[in-house]
């Protein structure tokens, strides 16, 4: 074949390889003086076989994305079947097993964006694996070899119920032949990341029953356990994307991407030397994955839950894994634990209890607050008396809830907190309150207090007041207090409108608030 021309346009110079149904070759586009591949179907090759190599062209034509290999020209010469792809220099994937962190989240990332489009395009990719992924010198990904690649409005290949794909990367709704969504992608790239990250697969077995069986049933070994250097954020990721039942798993290449670029610090490929040319071919300067607009996807919020409850923590951390928009990066089961792995991993958002083995949360607290004040904390706890809320609030709590508030405003305080926000939970604030209303005070309102009445009569809650008038949340609520005490006010609104009739805030501080 080297030598030959397809169509008078198509050279054929160089074998690149071979498989059971084409080969591949390196080849010159004359007309356009470019550098291509060629896939050439074998003669004789089963029909089904044949559709598969025509449905790849079908597949990847809707398809412009810079981590998917390009297809540029389907055409047959003398009963001979062709495809005319994009020329992709570089290594396969298998090249970079394993990898730094750095390298697999930054790689997976770019990945999962690739498959986000094709989701978006409604094109399921079905066989993710090493061999079908390419990094450039650049360090850019490319997949290739839709062959399997399912669109959704196409006519199955395969009979309804037939496993296809590479066993290793199966998802285990694959292997039990069950009709695939999207999500079976997610999964295959889970084992690719595993491998990379670890050098080895979760599930391998010279029985390819007993390994779809694995699939399946069995959970894989946490991923530290063979690379004790691997973050315990990204194996978190690594995990969610292994999950066996899909709801479980992230809901989209976009929220998977995002959860990989959050995992490890500098994961967009700053930061890597010439140090790491051992764990990769090439030293890489990656693209980025983004979404079809362009933008980074929002990264999740990353989240550490720490109290000794082993079976409440774990209930915790599973409801909140089937989210998209918060990672649990980290356990822990004492003060000490949750000190150290939050002064580690810097998580977002620290869950904080404070009757803890070791260090209660009221010591965690002020030690957190001082080494990382980037973190926001929340407490999570069963003490609802006043010394507790009064103690935490004061040594810089950005919340304080009770374990019986229940799972919707547990994950609404965790967003809230995370988001810059401040939560008091049911019962908490009332308890505030009714400890500074019951000191008394002077009738006549301080400034603070009056600052304070002013924006509640401007329709601002709690939180946003203290945002705007830089000070805490607890300073906050006993300022309100005692202005509530001392305008004889059952509530925050009667207080300011009792400052109002007083003359104490004036209607035009308050136009021009609004105008603000």
């Amino acid at each position: 074949m080297i030598g030959r021309t397809f169509r008078n346009r198509y050279e054929i110079q160089d074998l690149l390889g071979e498989g059971s149904t084409a080969t591949v070759y390196k080849g010159l586009d004359r007309r356009l003086n470019r550098t291509v591949a060629l896939k050439v179907l074998l003669p004789h090759v089963r029909e089904s076989a044949r559709k598969r190599f025509l449905q790849e062209a079908t597949s990847s034509a809707s398809l412009n994305h810079p981590n998917i290999m390009a297809i540029f020209d389907m055409d047959e010469e003398h009963g001979q079947a062709f495809l005319v792809v994009e020329y992709v220099e570089g290594e396969t994937l298998t090249a970079y097993v394993p990898s730094e962190p750095a390298m697999v989240a930054e790689i997976g990332a770019q990945i999962a964006a690739a498959l986000n489009y094709a989701h978006d395009h409604q094109i399921i990719h079905r066989d993710i694996k090493p061999a079908n992924i390419k990094v450039t010198p650049a360090g850019q990904v490319k997949i290739m070899d839709l062959g399997l690649a399912l669109p959704r409005e196409a006519k199955r290949v395969t009979a309804e119920g037939m496993i296809i794909g590479t066993p290793a990367y199966l998802s285990p709704e694959q292997a039990q032949g069950l009709p695939l969504d999207y999500r079976t992608d997610l999964y295959s790239l889970g084992v690719v990341l595993y491998e990379m990250a670890t050098g080895q697969l979760p599930f391998n077995s010279d029985d390819i029953p007993a390994l779809l069986m694995q699939h399946v049933r069995q959970n894989p070994t946490p991923p530290r356990a063979h690379a004790p250097d691997v973050p315990l954020a990204l194996e978190s990721v690594i995990l969610k994307a292994l999950e066996k039942n899909p709801t479980h798993r992230f809901q989209s290449g976009e929220a998977l991407a995002a959860a990989l670029r959050s995992s490890v610090p500098n994961a967009d490929g700053s930061g890597i030397t010439s140090s790491d040319t051992a764990t990769r071919p090439h030293q890489a300067t990656p693209t980025g994955a983004r979404t079809a607009t362009g933008s980074l996807p929002p990264a999740p919020l990353r989240v550490l839950l720490a109290d000794d409850h082993t079976m409440l923590r774990r209930s915790l951390a599973n409801l909140l894994s089937q989210r998209d928009d918060i990672m649990v990066v980290g356990e822990a089961s004492d003060g000490e634990v949750a000190l150290q792995q939050t002064l580690d991993l810097l998580p977002d958002v620290l869950v904080l209890d404070l009757n803890m083995p070791k260090m209660g949360g009221l010591e965690v607290l002020p030690l957190v607050r001082a080494k990382a004040p980037s973190v926001r904390v929340l407490v999570l706890t069963g003490r609802d008396e006043d010394w507790y809320i009064t103690q935490a609030l004061r040594a810089g709590a950005h919340g304080y809830i009770l374990k019986s508030d229940g799972e919707i405003n547990l994950i609404d305080s965790i967003q809230k907190v995370g988001g810059g926000g401040m939560v008091l939970g049911r019962g908490v604030a009332e308890v505030v309150m009714g400890m500074v209303r019951n000191r008394g005070g002077d009738a006549k309102l301080t400034e603070d207090e009056r600052k304070t009445l002013l924006l509640v009569a401007g329709g601002y809650d709690n939180a946003a007041i203290a945002e705007k008038l830089g000070q805490p949340l607890i300073t906050i609520i006993e300022i309100l207090a005692s202005a509530m005490n001392k305008t004889a006010s059952k509530d925050r609104h009667n207080a300011a409108l009792t400052a109002l009739r007083r003359g104490d805030i004036l209607l035009d501080e308050l136009h021009t608030l609004e105008k603000k």
